[in-house]
């Protein structure tokens, strides 16, 4: 029997699904108005009534995370200068969905990797997005957390697991005409295995274009889906930086986050490189085209840079 792919989820519950969980639980909210809005490797998306976000997870590893979210959100949104979505409404498992899940207000804005971005666009979110990332990586926010955040437990940075991914993902997308000169950088990972993080903070885990809402304007306006956060390397998150910013943008970051070290900014790219690589290939794999060219041109940026 052939296996299913990595994306395909255990349980993907369907626009009726999710209408009948959210109206039998939370009678308040007209869930005649129900619309898909996206999916990811975790979770499920419904827009209810026009006015709240409702996450499903897809795989019983998602579960953790989403409780993480409820959990830790109402204490973070406060400290940060960007809205965050903070999760007011907890479904419960019933007969036919055996997982929790969570209902949002809608934050305003389009995801950045839905929108083509100039240089100048690009240009205009770095200094909001360095102090964003200054304040969450703060140590104010890490005492306020507390305990409430894990350490990293899936290896974001283990060198031993990752190059290897990344070198068999390239393989496959090369393969299908997608990628071409890319040896340049999975050289960098070969030649560049992370040291250890010696001050964790609290960080996102998962920053890139998917999760960055912009306005009309195109300026920034929240960061969404965090399951992934946890106390961990701050590396992971600069990522963004390098794979989103043209590079005469980095002194703008930088003066609104403040100094990186050499060895950050290794591990840094080290993550950009791996993570552009698993977007690019989730795109292809999952037929989701605005997650392939996200992927694809996150590449690309880092291609200039090596």
């Amino acid at each position: 029997m052939k296996s299913l792919p990595v994306w395909h989820p255990e349980i993907a519950v369907d626009q009726a699904g999710a209408r009948a969980l959210i109206s039998a639980q939370f009678p308040q909210l007209d869930a005649s108005r129900v619309e898909a809005i996206g999916f990811g490797f975790d979770n499920t998306a419904f827009l209810v009534g026009g006015a709240y976000v409702f996450r499903f997870p897809r795989r019983a590893v998602a579960v953790a995370l989403m409780e993480r979210e409820m959990a830790v959100l109402p204490i973070v949104a406060p400290l940060v200068p960007i809205a965050i979505p903070v999760p007011i409404l907890a479904g419960r498992p019933d007969g036919t969905y055996p997982w929790p899940f969570a209902g949002y207000e809608l934050l305003d804005g389009s995801t950045a990797s839905s929108l083509n971005l100039s240089d100048a666009d690009c240009e205009r979110i770095a200094a909001p997005l360095g102090a964003f990332l200054r304040r969450l990586h703060s140590g104010h926010v890490r005492q306020a957390v507390g305990d409430a955040l894990p350490g990293d437990l899936f290896g974001r940075l283990d060198h031993a697991r990752r190059l290897p991914l990344a070198t068999e993902r390239i393989a496959e997308l090369e393969s299908a005409g997608i990628l071409h000169d890319v040896e340049a950088l999975l050289g960098y990972m070969a030649q560049h295995p992370p040291a250890v993080c010696s001050d964790p903070c609290v960080v996102h885990g998962d920053m890139y274009a998917r999760h960055l809402l912009l306005d009309d304007g195109k300026n920034v306006c929240g960061v969404i889906d965090w399951g992934d956060a946890h106390v961990g390397d701050p590396a992971l998150d600069l990522a963004i930086a390098l794979t989103m910013l043209p590079e005469r943008a980095l002194p703008v970051f930088l003066a609104a986050y403040g100094d990186v070290a050499a060895a950050t900014w290794e591990r840094a790219t080290y993550r950009a490189i791996y993570h552009s690589v698993l977007v690019a290939h989730y795109g292809y794999t999952s037929g989701d085209a605005e997650m392939l060219r996200t992927g694809v041109d996150s590449l690309a940026n880092l291609r200039k840079r090596s």
